[in-house]
């Protein structure tokens, strides 16, 4: 029964901390989030400042786990170098073991003061006063958490049955080794399982052991939080898992005399397992930062690209078609639906990147705006290459096409130029619309997204009726644009600070989704002109 109970104290102290983790996680994320992955993504620029960068991120985050998932998925995007991500992780490792350092430095005191303090704070309306208030709980539950270990082990520092475990242990430091990973992938936290190893007081060359194999199994959850990221992401988090399997290998014959070394030396007093972590983490880095273009090597080596299919407008506009019109102009038909595709997702993009003010989304966004002027030459190569055999109606298609192409690649032109440095700039400066300006905006995404989808199908099946429901979906496009700026308006002369600070970017986006909409509606005015439905482009009445 009393086994039952350690063991259910022993759990709870560990919930706890992961817990408080969680929390400083959450807070700092709310309070200072975009700034913390602004500095990530665009901190890169030398090695000193995507070091720095890792660390200061982990810091803040309280979990390596979280720098190197939002690393992997800036590496995914494209936004920081991969050999630069490898040097992030590199600061992001000693980021963990600095926290340790700092939570077993002797500051339980203070948990009363935290505590109150971010319950004072987190009341508050503002955002960043009130994430501010969440982290300081989160610190103040992770030092209570340990006071509540260092309670919980002590029944078990005299068991003898804990004895007899540690001692084995101690005969198989492989054992132990991975007996530790394992635990720190179970918690998904190295630093769990380092402040548990620190509050059992074990033997000094076993509590090296058990802090290396905490580092190994800390950089296994990134590589499985990845797996369905792109190659890039995944090379990132297996790169970090090789630098610490190095280090481990290389580290635990030396587990004694670093255990000696450690104990010998004139630290503060935090204990042999911070210290442990805190050494492990500073020479790795020291070690490794030298050699993260040949780690950035190799994992392309260990983990190639997927063999890559040729772009589906290579596959469709094969010179070899022109000689049949009609089978080209399917063909063009198409890709010019491919384009359609890819502007879908550069504004699936946008609204991802305006929804969360964060601008990751719209590094992609300027490679698939690369991607849509490339395909829009190569469709309009082919169409120039059309055969002499082609009739009069299939130069009028060709015409259709052509005009459709042009006006997705302005869309693209319109979501690159215009919506995404709008967007971008909300992103950096953390500007934040008023609730019923957004909902504004983001209505007017979706409808836009929406249109898009519809004009697909229009220009495929060039049906009349879609084509006037497009057409009447401009009509209320343009009617909403011109509600939404007057409401605007209404919001800046009530004085509204979220409003005012947001005012010109509002009416930018409202004006380029607007544009977007006339451009996408386009493909609607040929067959509504043929059927003599259009005055002046606008629909007839009656």
């Amino acid at each position: 029964m009393q086994s039952l109970s350690v063991i259910l104290q022993l759990a709870g102290a560990v919930a706890l901390l992961l817990f408080g983790l969680g929390l400083v996680r959450d807070g700092m994320l709310r309070a200072f989030g975009m700034k913390l992955k602004v500095a990530l993504g665009r901190g890169t620029g030398t090695g000193l400042r995507a070091f720095v960068s890792g660390l200061l991120a982990t810091l803040g985050l309280q979990s390596s786990t979280a720098t190197a998932l939002m690393t992997a998925s800036f590496v995914d995007r494209g936004m920081i170098r991969p050999r630069m991500a490898q040097v992030v992780l590199l600061g992001a490792n000693l980021g963990t073991a600095l926290t340790a350092w700092i939570v077993a430095s002797g500051i339980e005191a203070l948990v009363p003061a935290l505590l109150l303090l971010g319950h004072v704070l987190r009341r508050r309306d503002q955002r960043t006063w009130s994430g501010a208030g969440l982290a300081l709980i989160g610190i103040g539950l992770m030092l209570l958490s340990l006071s509540l270990l260092t309670g919980a082990t002590e029944p078990l520092r005299d068991s003898a049955a804990m004895a007899a475990f540690l001692a084995m242990l101690g005969d198989a430091w492989p054992v132990a080794l991975a007996f530790a990973a394992g635990l720190a992938v179970v918690c998904s936290s190295s630093l769990a399982v380092v402040m548990l190893v620190l509050s059992l007081g074990m033997a000094p060359a076993l509590t090296v052991v058990l802090v290396l194999g905490a580092n190994l199994g800390g950089a296994i959850p990134p590589l499985l939080a990845t797996a369905g990221q792109g190659v890039a992401a995944r090379r990132v988090a297996l790169g970090n898992l090789i630098v610490r399997g190095i280090g481990c290998l290389l580290a635990l014959p030396l587990a004694g005399q670093a255990a000696a070394l450690l104990t010998a030396l004139p630290l503060p007093e935090t204990g042999l397992a911070v210290e442990a972590h805190l050494a492990f983490n500073l020479v790795l880095a020291a070690a490794i930062w030298p050699f993260a273009g040949l780690l950035t090597r190799l994992t392309a080596v260990l983990m190639p690209e997927a063999e890559q299919t040729p772009p589906i407008e290579a596959q469709l506009l094969d010179g070899s078609a022109l000689d049949a019109p009609a089978v080209a102009l399917a063909r063009a038909s198409r890709a010019a639906l491919a384009i359609g595709d890819v502007v879908e997702r550069m504004l699936q993009q946008a609204r991802t990147a305006f929804a969360h003010g964060d601008d990751a989304p719209l590094a992609e966004v300027r490679v698939l705006e690369d991607r849509v002027d490339r395909m829009q030459q190569e469709v309009k190569g082919f169409l120039s290459r059309l055969g002499r055999e082609a009739g009069e109606d299939e130069r009028r298609q060709a015409i259709t096409i052509l005009d459709y192409v042009i006006n997705l690649e302005h869309v693209g032109d319109i979501i690159d130029k215009g919506l995404a440095p709008e967007i971008r700039k909300k992103a950096g400066l953390a500007l934040r619309f008023s609730e019923e300006g957004y909902r504004e905006l983001d209505g007017l995404f979706l409808m836009t997204i929406e249109n898009l989808r519809v004009a697909q199908t229009v220009f495929m099946t060039r049906d009349r009726d879609l084509a006037r429901q497009l057409m009447e979906e401009k009509v209320e496009i343009r009617r909403l644009e011109r509600l939404s700026a007057q409401r605007h308006l209404m919001r800046l002369r009530e004085g509204r600070e979220d409003s005012q600070q947001t005012s010109s970017l509002h009416l930018d986006i409202l004006r380029d989704l607007k544009r977007v909409n006339a451009h996408i509606v386009s493909v609607a005015h040929p067959i509504l002109d043929e059927a003599d439905l259009l005055i002046e482009s606008r629909l007839k009445t009656g």
